[in-house]
């Protein structure tokens, strides 16, 4: 097979991208970036994510995919109490609302339309946080080549809180406003108010903490 030779790409994760293959003749452009859905191997070129998420990749997506269940059910019961026999229909509702997320951020995930993902390997802690690693040669200029080495562990987390919001948002408070007379006006809300505050504290913990979880 003949593959066009170039220099060695500095950094971690700076990758030359296939431009041409035809026959046993490849030919990379120039180092950078990795397109989505690619990291580098080895030899510093950027190859396809093509294996299957591993036994602790899939406890990391159901540990971070029950955060938001777990702190709904949480604050429906501290808002409802006593006083309303609503609870359980909002604790059912926080279920399919979840539930349906998770389903969706499966099957908009590469490959789209079914409920199976392809990964990258996570090799070392630096995977998660690849926009650290860029290179500097002259220490002047930076070669920019952040990019998902974990795809898709890290952003498939912030689509599923996404769909979450947007499924309460549109369920919830139809639900609420139907069942909870028993609440006042100023507590029927308050369950859905809190998860405007948790889900962006959630969003910033998978951003900074993803990889040390």
């Amino acid at each position: 097979m003949a593959v066009d030779i170039q220099p060695a790409c500095l950094g971690l994760y700076c990758g030359k991208t296939l431009l041409f293959k035809n026959g046993s003749t490849e030919i990379y452009g120039e180092c950078g970036v990795c397109p989505r859905g690619q990291r580098t191997n080895a030899q510093k070129y950027c190859q396809p994510c093509t294996e299957s998420p591993e036994l602790y990749d899939w406890l990391y997506l159901g540990f971070m995919a029950m955060l938001p269940l777990v702190l709904h059910w949480f604050f429906i019961e501290w808002y409802s109490g006593k006083k309303s026999s609503s609870a359980l229909f909002q604790h059912i509702t926080a279920l399919f609302e979840c539930s349906m997320a998770a389903i969706i951020t499966l099957l908009v995930s590469d490959p789209v339309g079914v409920l199976y993902i392809r990964s990258c390997r996570v090799l070392m802690l630096s995977d998660w946080y690849t926009m650290l690693y860029n290179p500097s040669p002259d220490y002047v200029t930076t070669v920019h080549c952040t990019h998902e080495a974990v795809y898709p562990l890290y952003t498939i987390v912030f689509i599923y809180y996404a769909f979450c919001l947007v499924l309460m948002m549109l369920l919830r408070p139809l639900l609420v406003k139907k069942i909870a007379c028993g609440l006042g006006k100023s507590d029927r809300f308050k369950s859905i108010y809190a998860a405007l505050y948790f889900f962006p504290i959630l969003t910033v913990l998978q951003a900074v903490g993803g990889g040390l979880l």
